[in-house]
């Protein structure tokens, strides 16, 4: 719950702040009001507040409770004594927790103990103790399962917010990674933090985020999904035009090319901003692998693109309109095969594009064992049974199942893929290659009007970016790649220096 406006003050009277926390905390059973006095000469009283279950009660008990409550020496006791300030005292001489703070604001006290933190009450003082004594559970440290990759690390970001920044300040060791906190959502009070490294990223851009995320105003952030939707410029777009990832060495890889990163509490997910369409056919493998392989494997993800797009629209319009196209053995070879189907070729595509959504939706939310098995099972015994029922031809299996295994070449683009091969499928149906082309020209027209946080869409292809095409579809040498993109920094910006040509030295050389 969080508190409004300036109506709660802190007392200097602990009894009229048990009170008030008590009016507004009360009705929960996990929050625990724990009273005691400090053996300082003048006996204070002082109340312990905090959530059960978020807070680590032996952390409490051992270094709080046990410091302010014990027996102490005499050099203690004449350090008491002597303090003209309790407060201070407490703060910098006695509690053995580092990771504290103190605060004047009743609002932000309780905002902090619902998250988790321990709030210290003194009697007489208006302000209150903040000690950082978590101990929730979280998740270890592991694979990521939407990134897998061959060569790279292999840890993926947790739920902890904390474990997450730490994993990329692991990466990125200098004074100039910064990072802001932020409060959105008004019930759940998420906490967010934006990374930048300053003096490489457009402070425009940086501002422009700032903005973004306090206009929102909504009660629950629970994954960072939520904050994408609000914040991108491009609402009704299919296209993303945030990026997100769940390992840090490419979130570290895109800070450092003057990106802006969104931390949210509670999911593996960072967010990652300005995000260009190439960044979709990009893997962190690429820049740990030679460039052949690399621009190799991009040329297939090109390919695999337009063969998930297009391939069914292509069968349409070949088998509808350019039958002429097709050789004749295997014009004779595709009419035999549909001799007897009942549903033209179009219906026939979409009836099975939707029974291939529906298997892989199965997969994806059965349990792992029994979804491996229903996927796979599932779309060889339909299949079979469809063709020998006469309901569709070979080549539509054939068609399905290329469209279906090429889609998941490009994990990133699977929830807009579906979309896009619909639109040229319908335009296909009634005019055919034509339709095919007319449908490429919208979709090319659309992205490229799509800016994100400024930069556009389609760079370094529209506008083009010579620099940048060094790191396009074709993925050159590192040491040929001196500059950042200039179509995020807007600036030309250096990241190595001028003599990184790899090579024997001159001294070396035979």
């Amino acid at each position: 719950m969080a508190v409004k406006g300036n109506q709660y003050k802190i007392s200097p009277n602990i009894e009229a702040n048990i009170a008030k926390l008590k009016e507004i905390l009360g009705k929960s059973d996990d929050i625990v009001f724990r009273n005691i006095v400090i053996s300082n000469q003048q006996q204070t009283r002082a109340l312990l507040c905090y959530v059960s279950g978020l807070a680590n009660t032996e952390m409490i008990s051992q270094h709080i409770i046990k410091s302010l409550t014990q027996n102490v020496s005499a050099e203690v006791c004449d350090i008491r004594s002597l303090s003209a300030n309790t407060f201070e005292s407490i703060k910098t001489n006695i509690l053995s927790i580092t990771d504290l703070n103190e605060s004047q604001s009743m609002k932000n006290v309780i905002n902090e103990i619902l998250a988790g933190k321990t709030a210290l009450f003194i009697d007489t003082y208006v302000k209150v103790l903040l000690i950082n004594a978590l101990a929730f559970e979280a998740r270890n440290v592991q694979d990521p399962n939407t990134e897998t990759v061959v060569r790279g690390p292999r840890e993926g970001f947790t739920e902890n917010i904390a474990v997450n920044i730490a994993l990329v300040r692991r990466k990125i060791k200098h004074p100039n990674l910064v990072l802001e906190k932020m409060i959105v959502g008004r019930k759940t009070n998420t906490t967010i933090f934006i990374a930048y490294l300053d003096r490489i990223v457009d402070p425009k851009i940086v501002q422009e985020v700032k903005e973004r995320l306090k206009r929102i105003q909504i009660d629950s952030i629970l994954e960072s999904g939520s904050i994408e939707q609000l914040i991108e410029d491009n609402p009704t777009s299919l296209f993303p035009t945030i990026g997100n990832s769940e390992k840090p060495d490419i979130v570290a890889a895109k800070l450092l090319e003057g990106r802006v990163a969104i931390f949210c509490d509670g999911t593996p997910f960072v967010l990652t901003v300005p995000y260009l369409f190439i960044e979709s056919l990009r893997t962190s493998e690429d820049y740990y692998s030679r460039p052949f392989i690399a621009t190799l494997l991009r040329l297939i993800r090109i390919i695999s693109l337009f063969i998930t797009i297009a391939a069914p629209a292509l069968y349409v319009a070949v088998t509808v309109f350019h039958y002429e196209m097709i050789p004749t053995v295997l014009l004779i070879t595709t009419a035999a095969s549909r001799e007897g189907i009942p549903f033209p070729a179009v219906l026939e595509v979409f009836l099975m594009g939707i029974v291939f959504e529906v298997l892989r939706e199965a997969g994806v939310r059965m349990p792992k064992p029994v979804g491996q098995a229903t996927s796979i099972v599932g779309a060889l015994v339909l299949g079979e049974a469809a063709v020998n029922a006469g309901i569709v031809s070979s080549p539509m299996i054939i068609i399905v199942a290329i469209t279906g295994i090429t889609d998941f070449v490009n994990p990133s683009l699977i929830s807009v893929t579906f979309y896009l091969r619909t639109f040229l499928l319908i335009l296909a149906t009634g005019l055919g290659l034509y339709g095919i082309l007319i449908g490429f020209f919208f979709i090319l027209a659309h992205m490229c009007s799509l800016r994100s946080f400024g930069s556009p869409f389609l760079a370094p292809f529209a506008p083009t970016i010579w620099s940048e095409l060094k790191d396009s579809v074709v993925r050159s040498f590192l040491w040929l790649m001196k500059s950042r993109p200039q179509s995020i920094t807007w600036k030309k910006s250096q990241r190595q220096g001028l003599q990184s040509k790899p090579g024997p030295s001159r001294t070396n050389r035979r």
